[in-house]
C-alpha cells in the first residue's frame, strides 16, 4: 500500500518499503553485445542516389524483392490448403510436427545419407537454426570459440558475439574459387573451439565445395575432436555444371549439425520455416546436445504452425523443372553480369558456381580518388544509382557483393552502369618494384 496521500500535490508519493531515487534502467549484456555488421556499415555510408537515374538495389539477398521470381503454384496451393483446413492454427510440439519432421529426413536423404524424423527439429528460419547449433555448442563461461568463414555472412558472428562467445575467421581462397585455406582453418582452432561453421553453398561468394575439399575440412575436424556446424540453406541451388555435396554425405566419424531451410530455394523467406538436422555416425550429440536443442527449441514455442502444415506438400509436390528453372535462371544472370564486369578494367568478377550472389575485386589503386571500397560504393551510388554491399560487410575489404536475383533486364543496365562509373574514374596502374626499382610488366 502507498503511504497517505500528501496534501502538496508536488510531493513525491512513495510506496511502503521503497526508496527515493532516481530510474535507471539498463540493456543487458546481451543486448548490447548484439550488433547487426551488415548494418552497423551501411548505416555509416552517405547512400544518395542520383535522382536523375532509377534506384537499383543489387545488395539485399531477398528473391522475392523484385517480383520476378515466385514460388511455385503447389507451394502457394499447399498453404492455402493448410490454412482453409483449420487444423493448424493451434501450438505443436516445439520440435515441429511428426508429419513435418518426416517430410524434411525424407527431402533431405540422398546420395547415401539416411535421416530419421527423430533426427529433425523445426526452426522459425534458417537463422533461427543457427541460433540454436550455436547455443546449443557454445558457452562464454568456458571460454568459448566458434571458427567462421571469411569472408562469410555476418549472422554468425552477431548470434555468437550476443552472448559473450569468441569469433574466430578462417579464409576463403578467392583464387582457388573460394576454397577454405586449410591451413589457416587449421590454426584457429584450440581446445576451446565449440564448432567450426560451415557454409556450403557459400553466402557471399556462390562458390560450391567439392567433395574431395569437404573431406579436406572433416578430416581437420575429426583431429581436433571439433564438431561442424554445416549452414546448407542454399542446398542444390547450383548452376548445371556443378554438384551439390552436403557435408552429411561425405563418410567422416565427425557430428555435424546441418541446418537449412525453405527460404532461398523455395523463394519463400518471410515464411520462417527452417531446421536442424542432426548427422552424427559416433553418438556424439546423444548425451546433451540432442536434449539441449529439444530445450532451447522451447524458447520460441515451435516455428510456424501453417506453414509446417504444409510442409509434406512443399517437399513432396515441387516439380524437378521448378528447381531446374530456378538454378538456369540464376545461371543466366550470372552469366550476364560475369560477361559484363569482367570486360571493366578495374574489375575482378569471381563466377559463382550457385547461389544467387557474385562477388567481385575492386583493384582500388586503379581508382585513386577513392581511398577505400566504401567510398567507391558510396560514389557510385551518388552518381549511377546502383547499390552493392561492400566487401565489408562480410569481414573482407577491396570487394563487393552483387545478388543475381534482380530481373534480367536491370540486372543488365545495372552493370552497364556500373561499367560506364568505372570508365569515368579508372587510372591505368603500373605497379613500381622497389627492390629492382622498376615497374612491372603486367600485360603477359
Amino acid at each position: 500500500m502507498l503511504d497517505s496521500v500528501p496534501k502538496d500535490k508536488t510531493q513525491k508519493v512513495i510506496p511502503n518499503g521503497c526508496t527515493d531515487k532516481e530510474w535507471k534502467v539498463t540493456a543487458s549484456e546481451a543486448a548490447k553485445n548484439c550488433k547487426n555488421y551488415i548494418r552497423d556499415i551501411v548505416d555509416n555510408l552517405v547512400l544518395e542516389p542520383n535522382p536523375e537515374k532509377s534506384l537499383i538495389a543489387l545488395s539485399i539477398g531477398d528473391p522475392t524483392v523484385y517480383g520476378n521470381l515466385e514460388p511455385p503454384n503447389e507451394v502457394v496451393q499447399a498453404v492455402l490448403e493448410a490454412v482453409t483446413d483449420g487444423k493448424y492454427n493451434g501450438y505443436g510440439p516445439t520440435v515441429g510436427t511428426d508429419e513435418s519432421r518426416k517430410a524434411v529426413a525424407k527431402y533431405l536423404s540422398f546420395d547415401g545419407v539416411e535421416y530419421d524424423f527423430k533426427d529433425v527439429i523445426l526452426c522459425s528460419g534458417c537463422s533461427s537454426s543457427l541460433d540454436l547449433c550455436i547455443t546449443a555448442l557454445a558457452d562464454s563461461k568456458r571460454g568459448h570459440n566458434i571458427v567462421i568463414p571469411k569472408p562469410g555472412f555476418t549472422i554468425y558472428k552477431t548470434l555468437a558475439e550476443s552472448f559473450g562467445v569468441e569469433v574466430r575467421n578462417y579464409n576463403l581462397l578467392p583464387e582457388y574459387d573460394w576454397m577454405i585455406d586449410l591451413a589457416h582453418l587449421e590454426a584457429q582452432i584450440d581446445n576451446n573451439t565449440a564448432a567450426i561453421v560451415v557454409n556450403n553453398p557459400s553466402n557471399p561468394c556462390g562458390s560450391v565445395f567439392t567433395e574431395e575439399h569437404l573431406k579436406d575440412i572433416l578430416d581437420i575436424a575429426y583431429k581436433y575432436k571439433v564438431p561442424i556446424i554445416a549452414d546448407e540453406i542454399y542446398e542444390r541451388l547450383v548452376f548445371s555444371e556443378t554438384r551439390f555435396v552436403s557435408i552429411a554425405a561425405v563418410n567422416s566419424r565427425v557430428p555435424v549439425l546441418v541446418c537449412g531451410g525453405l527460404a532461398k530455394r523455395f523463394l519463400v523467406p518471410g515464411w520462417r520455416l527452417g531446421w536442424i538436422l542432426f548427422n552424427d555416425p559416433i553418438g556424439a550429440f546423444d548425451s546433451e546436445v540432442r536434449k539441449g536443442l529439444t530445450c532451447l527449441s522451447q524458447k520460441t514455442i515451435g516455428s510456424n504452425s501453417l506453414v509446417q502444415g504444409a510442409l509434406p506438400k512443399i517437399l513432396e509436390l515441387t516439380p524437378q523443372s521448378f528447381y531446374d528453372d530456378l538454378n538456369n535462371t540464376l545461371y543466366q544472370h550470372a552469366k550476364l553480369a560475369y560477361d559484363i564486369l569482367a570486360k571493366i578494367d578495374g574489375l575482378t568478377p569471381y563466377m559463382p558456381a550457385g547461389t544467387m550472389y557474385m562477388m567481385i575485386k575492386i583493384e582500388i589503386q586503379c581508382f585513386p580518388q577513392f581511398r577505400t571500397g566504401l567510398e567507391l560504393m558510396q560514389r557510385l551510388m551518388e552518381e549511377e544509382s546502383v547499390f552493392c554491399l561492400p566487401g565489408e560487410c562480410f569481414g573482407i575489404s577491396g570487394f563487393m557483393r552483387i545478388v543475381l536475383t534482380v530481373p534480367f533486364d536491370m540486372l543488365k543496365e545495372a552493370c552497364e552502369r556500373m561499367s560506364a562509373f568505372c570508365i569515368r574514374h579508372y587510372q591505368h596502374y603500373t605497379p613500381y618494384d622497389l627492390e629492382s626499382q622498376a615497374y612491372i610488366d603486367t600485360s603477359q
